[in-house]
């Protein structure tokens, strides 16, 4: 076994070419206690031998390509953190145009219905929970595991959310809600991608989705109107190159102003569309 660092110096050196500076002091950050302002400023610190075991097996499992983000126990979503483990797909800032969205469609003091779909770690769930004070928000999730990571984080967050087991819609009852919301899974199931970096440690089943990678998207698209308040909105997040088959889905179950937006990189990440109002609409389904 080799030598455990005694310092915030050797634990620095020990780093360098298996993971990136600005990780290794981040691992030194979380075993230690002390500020980004300290590990720089004192590399003759000593480190206790638990706090150098600890960092040796992060910076261990770093190195074999172990998600930070599962390292630590957490991740960054809406200014927030929440809880994560490989149970659930570690939550991702592009993600956050779909609170956006929904933000964007609420008129003050409004209390919306909202569900959430494969809720996972209930970044969407809670966050719009929190955001929305007065919304009705449920979230459901087929895994037990993942329900159980985001009671958690609704909990450590003070969110009010129902949650759910259920494959999708299967046992959400007879419930109308005024927005639908999903980051489902949209990866090719044979993507070369699924064997790369981080997304090797996530869980498979929130992450493919048939050999178009549009099954799940379809499946949601087909049964949402059943579970939609005249009215309310349908938002998937999909991947880089789906928009245009995403509002094709849409389209042909009769939503209007089906719509794509776009993430912070540019990238049509979102695709939205509106329940028709009975009468208000009907134009809008012929055109």
């Amino acid at each position: 076994m080799a030598e455990l660092p005694a310092t915030l110096g050797e634990a620095l050196a020990a780093a360098r070419g298996r993971i990136p500076a600005g990780e290794a002091r981040m691992f030194l950050r979380e075993v230690t206690g002390c500020t980004a302002a300290q590990v720089a400023a004192y590399p003759e610190r000593g480190l206790a031998a638990e706090q150098a075991a600890r960092y040796v097996e992060l910076l261990d499992r770093r190195a074999a390509g172990e998600p930070v983000a599962y390292l630590l126990g957490e991740r960054e979503f809406y200014g927030r953190r929440f809880g994560v483990s490989p149970a659930v797909l570690i939550p991702r800032p592009e993600t956050e145009l779909i609170v956006d969205l929904v933000k964007a469609r609420i008129a003050p003091e409004a209390a919306p219905a909202i569900l959430d779909l494969g809720t996972g770690s209930g970044a969407l769930a809670v966050t719009l929970a929190l955001e929305i004070p007065a919304a009705w928000v449920t979230a459901v999730d087929l895994s037990p595991t993942a329900l159980a990571v985001a009671r958690g984080n609704a909990a450590a967050l003070g969110a009010q959310v129902s949650f759910v087991e259920s494959d999708w819609f299967a046992a959400v009852g007879a419930a109308r809600f005024d927005f639908i919301v999903s980051n489902p899974p949209y990866i090719v199931d044979d993507d070369p991608h699924l064997a790369e970096g981080d997304v090797r440690f996530e869980p498979r089943t929130a992450l493919a989705s048939g050999r178009s990678g549009l099954d799940d998207l379809t499946r949601i698209a087909a049964a949402a109107p059943a579970f939609l308040a005249p009215g309310g909105w349908l938002l998937m997040e999909h991947g880089y190159d789906q928009a245009a088959a995403v509002r094709v889905l849409l389209q042909a179950e009769g939503f209007v102003a089906v719509a794509s937006a776009r993430d912070l990189a540019g990238i049509e990440r979102v695709t939205l569309g509106r329940y028709p109002l009975r009468g208000v609409d009907a134009g809008a389904r012929q055109a």
